[in-house]
């Protein structure tokens, strides 16, 4: 089966007529035909490009080759071409890995300064020495970073996620703050108001804690995500 006969299958499964074809790639509806037909058995690529393109094909499927020798049945007809046609070959290849490449987005690995784990439950007690661990992801400006421990801020933070955190001994009202409570570090949402001091959990099964009258509590920092 040749370009011409995989074009009109192709157009004729997706519903596409010849004149809404013809306009899409700029020629007449005759041309369609005569491609079709095999009239004009030779297409230069970027026609063949331009009628993959309406079609909401690959050029591979449209030329039908096969992934496995792609590259060398791509370098067998261009090295037939004339050197015009080859650069449009190269243009159009150029074009589409430029796009492949912005459509690809890098998520950065590096290392981060763990400082242990922070309790969304219980109380954790927090390290005095930070340790290096690798970390995937977007970093914020931090000053450490804490391992989450239970599920009390779910959905906002899950078990095991990673935070960051930037030291604070104040916080405004509806921030997430690393607490401390009889020694211990929590990770909550800070809720204050004229009357009493609290620190609540998201997930709705975990009672706040007050601490309006505890004068261990202290304030660490405040989450960046």
């Amino acid at each position: 089966m040749n370009v011409g006969e995989r074009m009109k299958n192709i157009r004729k499964q997706k519903g596409i007529s010849a004149d809404v074809l013809a306009e899409a790639i700029d020629v007449s509806r005759s041309t369609i035909f005569r491609y079709e037909n095999g009239d004009i058995e030779k297409l230069p690529i970027e026609v063949v490009a331009r009628v993959a393109n309406a079609l909401h094909v690959s050029l591979a499927e449209l030329m039908g080759l096969s992934n496995g020798i792609l590259p060398e049945k791509i370098s067998n007809i261009v090295s037939e071409l004339t050197a015009d046609r080859q650069q449009n070959v190269y243009n159009y290849a150029d074009k589409q890995l430029k796009e492949q490449k912005n459509n690809v987005v890098h998520i950065p690995r590096t290392q981060i300064r763990l400082l242990g784990a922070v309790s969304a439950g219980t109380g954790e007690e927090l390290q005095d020495d930070t340790t290096e661990v690798d970390y995937t992801g977007i970093i914020p400006d931090y000053d450490y970073a804490l391992q989450v421990n239970g599920d009390s801020m779910e959905p906002l933070f899950t078990d095991q996620q990673i935070i960051f955190v930037k030291y604070a001994e104040e916080a405004f009202n509806g921030q997430i703050v690393i607490a401390y409570v009889d020694g211990k570090a929590y990770v909550k949402k800070y809720h204050q108001t004229e009357y009493s001091c609290q620190l609540v959990s998201l997930n709705d099964k975990y009672d706040p804690i007050d601490v309006s009258y505890d004068k261990s509590f202290k304030i660490k920092g405040v989450v960046v995500l």
